[in-house]
């Protein structure tokens, strides 16, 4: 017989049943902790190793696009979604827009069938407005966003049919950031309604701030190459870019000689006395204006279209200063270059709005055709060049068409410019001086001074041909002021001989005139040859004068100060304003050769030279003739009342020695006839 528990044996029963209970409880606890957290650390090794494959992407793609796909397959394989698209966006004409890309992921390429290709054709040509659509929802909030079909407004998802079709339940979007920019949204198509745990939020923001680095370095490289490549004050592309653009050409058209292209040189005319007056702030305005109305005024046909390797924006660049280029392919007929060039003429003659003040310009245009066959592009380029300083050279506001001439011309010019600088060094240049005669008495009472340049190979360079060149390569003061020197120390040995009323004139540049060094030069010079300031004339074109005559009267003035007298020369060949010339403090007119030539023949002539004439006695100056040849020529000024004259009729311009010998043989007439 088995005796019932005692009291005290339940209650160590019921003790040791709750203990057991506790442990299980303590046991299965322990254990579904170590279960969650092995399940925590798998999904973050999981998230971890998602996050370093798409940095992996970022570093390996080739580009954004590359990138973008390797992240969308990455995050599809991760979530379990089955496909995946990119929209990136964009900013065209100030407005920011999207981009619907074909870059895909179809992890499964499931029965979706001709369903999923509709949808795919409808989302790479949709266009959504921020705030409409998946994508356009992602834009506006910068989060992700979660649609479920069954409930989703069709307002909403223009594109809900044919995603139901395709046989999704869900789609999913999250977008791609630079700082709180949204620059790309990445979408996501689910076959199961599952919506995202906040943890996968939260790493998909992750992937789009990563993702965002990728763009935002993309940006960063982009920006430097346009820079590298652009022009940064009109942002037109630069001489690298359209020389780059140029091979291209001149490669394919060796490939194909039949096809062609022009290259179009523009020159703003007088730019740089538009800079001068209005200030560099306001020549930038005029160069960006200009560069927009050069770029519009060319029509799409003119364009370099043709070739996908020139992009449209390519096709006009800024070389510098007031020069631009321009690039027309599939034009190799002069008469289609010249129609273009004639309307970019007519564009830019237009009357500009610069600091609330209307500014004209013109240009002038050299074209090179590639027909020429060229085989480097710096040739085209230079003859373009050479084109556009022959329009210039030509009058301005016109083109030019280059032709071989010119190229042996130029050629000529550049062993011109080093054969002068080397003229200068080894004294080749010296002064002839042609005699200034009063046709009263056919007595000297001067001489004109007169450069010349006998060249080591070509003898005898004319001065028309060498002074010009001398003004442009910065020569001419330095030249300027040896002529000055030499010819006052060459007045005062003759004045010694036969006394000081001989003067001596001076050519003077109109370089010279406007650098604001001649006052100090004629000072220095008259200081150290010790002649009177009076017997010094410094002559000075009617055209100089006048293309700053404010400035001349303030210069003239200060020669008056001095002592030094003042002569107009080539008068009548210019375009003088009657009231400046009244103004000038002038002493001496010079009738240009031009009117005195065949004066006894010619009835418009000698009413010319008449009309001088009377304004000078009016103006209380003085008048010499050049160029006279004849004797009929030089009766007739006699009788009109003519100061002075000099021509071949009585010196040809004469060295040193032989001016000297013909004052002495002058000066052995007026004794000869003394003593008579």
């Amino acid at each position: 017989m088995i005796n019932a528990p005692t009291s005290s044996a339940q209650t160590e029963l019921a003790r040791l049943e709750r203990r057991l209970r506790r442990e299980v409880a303590a046991r299965q606890e322990a254990e579904a902790i170590a279960e969650r957290g092995l399940r925590d650390l798998f999904q973050r090794q999981q998230e971890i190793s998602l996050l370093e494959s798409i940095a992996v992407a970022a570093n390996e793609a080739k580009g954004v696009n590359d990138a973008m796909q390797r992240a969308l397959e990455a995050v599809c394989r991760y979530a379990n979604w089955t496909l995946g698209h990119l929209w990136l966006l964009g900013e065209r004409h100030g407005e920011r827009y999207f981009d619907s890309t074909g870059i895909w992921y179809d992890g499964c390429k499931h029965a979706g069938g001709g369903a999923l290709d509709e949808l795919r054709a409808l989302t790479e040509a949709a266009e959504f407005a921020l705030g409409t659509g998946l994508p356009g929802r992602v834009v506006q909030s910068g989060a992700p966003v979660w649609i479920d079909m069954a409930s989703a407004d069709p307002a909403q998802v223009p594109r809900l049919p044919q995603v139901v079709r395709a046989g999704f339940a869900a789609l999913f979007a999250f977008p791609v950031m630079i700082g709180s920019e949204v620059v790309a949204v990445l979408e996501f198509f689910c076959l199961e309604r599952q919506m995202p745990e906040q943890s996968t939020l939260r790493l998909m923001a992750q992937i789009g701030t990563q993702l965002g680095r990728v763009i935002e370095r993309r940006r960063a490289q982009d920006k430097l190459l346009h820079d590298a490549l652009h022009d940064p004050l009109t942002q037109l592309g630069n001489r690298k870019l359209f020389l780059d653009r140029l091979t291209h050409l001149l490669k394919r058209t060796q490939r194909a000689p039949d096809s062609h292209f022009t290259v179009l040189f523009v020159d703003l005319d007088r730019f740089k006395s538009i800079n001068d007056g209005l200030g560099h702030q306001c020549g930038d305005q005029l160069i960006i204006a200009a560069a927009a109305r050069l770029s519009s005024s060319l029509r799409r046909t003119d364009l370099a279209m043709r070739d996908a390797a020139i992009a449209e924006g390519h096709l006009v660049a800024r070389l510098g200063g007031d020069e631009f280029v321009i690039l027309l392919d599939g034009i190799g007929a002069a008469g289609h270059a010249i129609a273009v060039a004639e309307r970019i003429m007519r564009a830019l003659a237009e009357p500009f709005e610069v600091a609330s003040q209307r500014v004209f310009v013109t240009a002038s245009i050299g074209i090179a055709l590639s027909a020429s066959g060229y085989t480097n592009v710096e040739d085209i380029l230079r003859d373009a060049d050479i084109a556009m300083y022959q329009a210039k050279k030509t009058g301005r506001a016109r083109w030019v068409m280059f032709d071989q001439t010119m190229q042996v011309a130029a050629v000529r010019r550049l062993q011109l410019e080093a054969d002068l600088r080397d003229a200068v060094a080894q004294r080749q240049l010296f002064l002839q001086y042609q005699p200034i005669v009063s046709p009263r008495d056919d007595r000297i009472v001067g001489f004109e001074a007169l450069l010349r340049w006998r060249h080591p190979v070509r003898s005898l360079v004319p001065p028309n041909e060498f002074i010009p060149v001398a003004e442009e390569i910065g020569l001419i003061e330095p030249i300027g002021a040896w002529v000055l020197e030499q010819a006052c120390r060459q007045l005062r040995d003759w004045q010694e001989v036969h006394g000081a009323a001989l003067h001596m004139s001076v050519n003077v540049s109109a370089v010279q005139f406007t650098r604001g060094a001649l006052v100090d030069t004629v000072v220095g010079v008259l200081n150290r040859t010790g002649i009177r300031p009076a017997s010094l004339k410094l002559e000075l074109t009617e055209s100089a004068v006048m293309a700053d005559a404010e400035h001349a009267l303030t210069v003239f003035a200060q020669l008056k100060a001095l002592g030094v007298q003042v002569s107009l020369d080539d008068f009548g060949t210019g375009y003088s304003s009657l009231s400046y010339l009244r103004r000038l403090p002038i002493d001496t007119l010079k009738i240009d050769r031009s009117f005195v030539s065949q004066l006894d023949r010619l009835d418009d002539k000698r009413q010319i030279v008449e009309m001088v004439l009377m304004l000078a006695r009016a103006l209380g100056l003085q008048v010499v003739a050049e160029g006279v040849e004849t004797e009929a020529e030089l009766r007739l000024l006699r009788d009109m009342g003519s100061d002075f004259v000099q021509g071949y009729f009585y010196y040809r311009p004469l060295a040193a020695d032989a001016a000297l010998e013909a004052l002495a043989a002058q000066a052995a007439c007026c004794s000869g006839a003394a003593s008579v």
